[in-house]
């Protein structure tokens, strides 16, 4: 079985190799494998199969990988399902008759739903 693609170049997933210990923490709570480990330091493989859980970075004891969960490809693949604009972006603009999410703001006098 292939590896997972969601969308290209819209993942925030970041590692700073300074920081990493090679713990390899990483490693094991990544569902999708996006991480290796490479002369003893974590390597991201393949960017564009990470799915944005965030578990990486909720376990990495040195913050050495940062991931904006949600705000990227989940949240585009998301919007770009229910036919949404703006399919890369969290806070879609919606019409009013389509706006289901109770919490809305205001943006340039559209409504917005907000994440």
């Amino acid at each position: 079985m292939g590896q997972l693609v969601y969308i290209k170049d819209v993942v925030t997933l970041e590692l700073d190799q300074e920081k990493c210990t090679g713990c390899g923490m990483c490693l094991l709570v990544c569902p999708h494998a996006v991480l290796s480990l490479t002369n003893g330091r974590a390597k991201i493989e393949n960017r564009d199969a990470c799915m944005e859980c965030g578990a990486c970075a909720q376990n990495c004891p040195s913050d050495a990988v940062t991931v904006n969960a949600g705000v990227g490809c989940a949240t585009a693949i998301i919007n770009a399902a229910l036919g949404r604009e703006g399919d890369s972006c969290c806070c879609v603009i919606e019409s009013k008759e389509t706006s289901s999410n109770a919490d809305t703001c205001s943006k340039e006098g559209k409504e917005v739903s907000c994440c």
